[in-house]
């Protein structure tokens, strides 16, 4: 099978000739640049440095094909950019200043080469009014998606790969929690309800255009859309559940509505954490596939029960461990839980095998490789024996 019949298989709930691959596409199945300048060694591929939306400070690669050809990948991507001055200011800044996005958030450089975003420009913002006066960024400007047509075209004309459509969405959210900074936000939510609401609608309805403008241009082309919103910790929701359904779930289904009016594509929802409590909100509203699937933490280790109680509703993409296989793990014991991983989500289709996240820069090169072959050694339907 082409990747691409692999995984329209797999999204459909049947069994395709293998488990497909997931990883390259977008900063939810990346690979940081550290990591991929390793692999691209181990394999002995020369290939210029290249980041996903252009966007160094970030840190995630933009595969080259013939890295991607190596490990096995089973779909591309189309991504949006950032509007055109934003990419040239960044471009004329000195070496160490912070990188500032189109909605005023930026990232610090912590030490040399890395960066974390730091900057929080309605830190200080608790007033409805105040988000009248706010400069927002021009979400119609069309340098965004000048490039999405002719791209998803060509890879829908080629056929081999499934497309996904991954335009740099922070969905409401986490975007209001970059506006503010986490703990800032977190507390309106409780206290300033009436603002917090406000500013998750408002940024909603810039990502509504966004959306629109990047579908108008690829949606026929693209088999998934990728859109995400942390919302889970380590051991739980970083809100109550009956928060999320009061303040979030009705954003979440407003914007979700809007992609699924505007294209037959997949919706492709990524969320770290234990998210258990609310999946059955997420199906509610209409997401299709569950990504990454954070298998060290909560109840979403419980890829039995994942599958067990949602396998026919979901399908899911993760799952490999990056907080301790991954990173410290041997190669064969990354093998073995890419085996032990398959066998409990792969049954009956529904499942595409991914790294839980990015590949980050503590992970050996070997063990990426380890992983995405262990994907062609167990991932066959009736030969994992």
């Amino acid at each position: 099978m082409t990747g691409k019949e692999r995984v329209l298989a797999a999204l459909a709930h049947e069994e395709p000739d293998r488990v497909p691959l997931i990883i390259g596409q977008t900063n939810a199945t990346g690979i940081k640049i550290g990591p991929y300048r390793g692999l691209k060694r181990l394999l002995g591929i020369e290939a210029p440095d290249r980041y996903i939306y252009d966007w160094p400070e970030l840190g995630t690669a933009l595969p080259d094909e013939a890295v991607l050809e190596r490990l096995g990948s089973d779909a591309r991507s189309v991504l949006d950019l950032f509007p055109a001055w934003v990419r040239e200011k960044a471009r004329k800044r000195g070496v160490h200043e912070p990188f500032l996005d189109d909605w005023g958030t930026g990232n610090l450089e912590i030490e040399p080469g890395k960066w974390y975003p730091g900057i929080h420009p309605m830190a200080g913002m608790k007033s409805v009014h105040d988000l009248e006066s706010y400069p927002w960024p021009d979400m119609d400007d069309p340098s965004r998606v000048a490039h999405a047509r002719a791209e998803a075209g060509a890879l829908a004309a080629d056929g081999r790969y499934a497309v996904i459509g991954c335009p740099w969405l922070l969905f409401p959210f986490e975007r209001a929690m970059a506006m503010q900074g986490m703990d800032v936000f977190l507390e309106n939510m409780l206290l300033e309800s009436e603002f917090a609401q406000a500013l998750l609608w408002k940024i909603e309805g810039l990502c509504k255009t966004l959306m629109g403008r990047f579908l108008d241009a690829c949606g026929d082309e693209i088999d998934m859309i990728k859109i995400g919103d942390d919302l889970g910790a380590q051991d739980s929701l970083m809100i109550s559940p009956a928060s999320y359904r009061e303040m979030l779930k009705p954003v979440h289904a407003d914007l979700i509505a809007f992609i699924k009016s505007r294209t037959k594509a997949k919706l492709f929802f990524h969320s770290d954490g234990d998210i258990f409590d609310i999946v059955p909100d997420l199906i509610e509203i209409g997401v299709d596939v569950l990504n990454p699937i954070q298998s060290g933490a909560g109840r979403m280790s419980d890829l039995g029960l994942l599958k067990r109680t949602y396998g026919k509703q979901l399908s899911f993409c993760g799952a490999i461990d990056t907080q301790r296989i991954l990173p410290y793990g041997t190669p064969d014991e990354v093998r073995a839980e890419v085996r032990r991983v398959i066998g409990l989500l792969g049954p009956g289709g529904g499942y595409m095998l991914s790294a839980v996240h990015t590949v980050m820069d503590e992970v050996p090169p070997e063990n990426i490789l380890a992983m995405c072959d262990a994907v062609r050694e167990f991932g066959g339907y009736g030969r994992r024996t």
